[in-house]
């Protein structure tokens, strides 16, 4: 009588059970290459079970550092299409105030060239107003005026098309107290108020650091 394949014979395992035991092995092998070698080696992750152990990062190409553009400094960009690089953070600067019956102020921000600056500014009533630039070497007065209108208010950026200082005349023709506020963040090294006496006098800027550490 021959013997049946799936009875062991000289104590050696049936061939059926060698079967199911490779076909175990092979189903176990093939769990570890989708489940961890393939996520792992060579960042692909069919069962997702790379993400969820956390190992598809170790596939991932070290992250290599690029350095902020030698010629940028903090004040002055260093421009790569249309990407302007500075070698530090921007800063920020808030002010306030009144003005009485037909007095004016001047507030202005020193930018270099290709710097920019996002502001928003509002009046308590209209006011004339008038946002111009002075540029560096240029005698004193001298001017070139982007946007002169009576306002309540104005929003916007600005990239300085010279070095030089950029900011706003604002005069109260009304016969009541006017408040014009401002906030601004950009790339600019000082802020000046210019009164109606010609004196000027810098406003302290606050770091972004210092805004990011109060929050």
């Amino acid at each position: 009588m021959t013997p049946d394949i799936d009875t062991p014979t000289n104590g050696l395992p049936s061939r059926r059970k060698l079967a199911l035991t490779t076909a175990g092995a092979l189903a176990a092998a093939l769990v570890i290459v989708f489940a961890l070698v393939l996520p792992a080696e060579y960042g692909r992750d069919p069962l997702g079970t790379g993400r969820l152990l956390g190992i598809a990062a170790l596939s991932a190409p070290p992250v290599q550092a690029v350095e902020t553009p030698r010629d940028a400094t903090l004040y002055k960009p260093s421009q790569l299409g249309p990407i302007g690089y500075h070698a530090g953070a921007y800063k920020v600067d808030s002010a306030q105030f009144t003005l009485g019956p037909y007095e004016y102020v001047e507030y202005k921000y020193r930018l270099e060239q290709g710097a920019a600056m996002l502001y928003s500014w509002s009046a308590s009533a209209p006011v004339k107003h008038d946002f111009h630039g002075e540029p560096d070497g240029k005698p004193a007065g001298t001017a070139e005026s982007f946007d002169k209108n009576d306002r309540r208010d104005g929003h916007g950026t600005f990239t300085a098309p010279f070095s030089g200082i950029h900011g706003w005349y604002w005069e109260n023709t009304g016969g009541e107290s006017v408040t014009v506020a401002i906030s601004s963040a950009g790339y600019y090294s000082d802020a000046i108020e210019i009164g109606m006496n010609h004196a000027r006098r810098r406003h302290v800027l606050t770091p972004l650091a210092t805004v990011r550490s109060a929050q």
